[in-house]
């Protein structure tokens, strides 16, 4: 489990004094010798990563008294604290506790949110002329026609893609970094697996993938837990896998 110890109360402190410029008049500092730099350095780093934290924190309905924050700085300056420190750890140990909490709430509730928008937007979407639905709930739609061949699971395929959410977010897209991409049909989502073997070779569809065929409620990077994802797929190359024999050979 991750907790503050000594340098993150320094570390609240400086953001503290930073945010309250309201009550506390800008002191000019003095920047000439490489050691003025050095502490000024130290001190926007400690800033501006207790800013971050405190943001984010904010988020999850987490707000702090800076004035209190201030004076836990101040006063331990003066060595004149009033919490020891085994105290301030497991202070700091709860507070860090709270935050996840209020987190996983928040995430619950967006999940379950997750579901129900996807399920609309499902419904939604099978109405498109030319959307078909498989018995899996994978809806495609073909964009462009091809007559090249179809991939099994066990192939490799190079394609070029684009994945939204529902909302339209792009999350992830070969194209914006310039080159396809290659990969096991097998080793990828469920969705996947199972559209990109309806594809010939050259021809580029458009898939609706509900949450339980992608990454379910767990979600990955950015994609929220039970997310149901969009992706625009155009089939480039079939890499056919190598027959057991040759496999032994190469081996060899």
């Amino acid at each position: 489990m991750k907790f503050f110890v000594k340098p993150t109360l320094v570390a609240v402190a400086v953001m503290a004094m930073m945010g309250c410029q309201e009550e506390i008049a800008a002191k000019a500092v003095t920047l000439e010798t490489e050691d003025q730099k050095q502490a000024y350095a130290l001190g926007a780093s400690i800033g501006s990563y207790m800013n971050n934290n405190l943001t984010e924190q904010q988020k999850f309905g987490v707000v702090l008294d800076k004035e209190l924050l201030m004076a836990g700085f101040t006063e331990s300056l003066n060595g004149k604290g009033q919490i020891e420190k085994e105290e301030i750890q497991k202070l700091l140990m709860a507070l860090d506790q709270k935050v996840n909490e209020k987190k996983q709430e928040q995430a619950a509730l967006a999940t379950e949110k997750n579901i129900a928008d996807g399920a609309a937007f499902l419904a939604e979407n099978a109405k498109v002329e030319g959307v078909q639905t498989t018995e899996s709930g994978l809806q495609y739609q073909v964009l462009t026609t091809a007559e090249g061949a179809k991939p099994m699971a066990s192939d490799t395929v190079k394609v070029h893609y684009k994945g939204t959410l529902i909302d339209g977010t792009t999350f992830d897209s070969s194209y914006d970094r310039g080159e396809p991409i290659e990969f096991a049909l097998n080793r990828v989502i469920k969705g996947w697996t199972e559209g990109v073997q309806l594809m010939n070779v050259g021809s580029k569809f458009k898939f609706v993938i509900p949450s339980e065929l992608a990454y379910g409620p767990t979600g990955t990077g950015p994609i929220p837990g039970n997310a149901t994802l969009v992706f625009e797929v155009e089939l480039i190359e079939i890499i056919a896998a190598a027959a057991p024999e040759a496999e032994a050979e190469a081996a060899k």
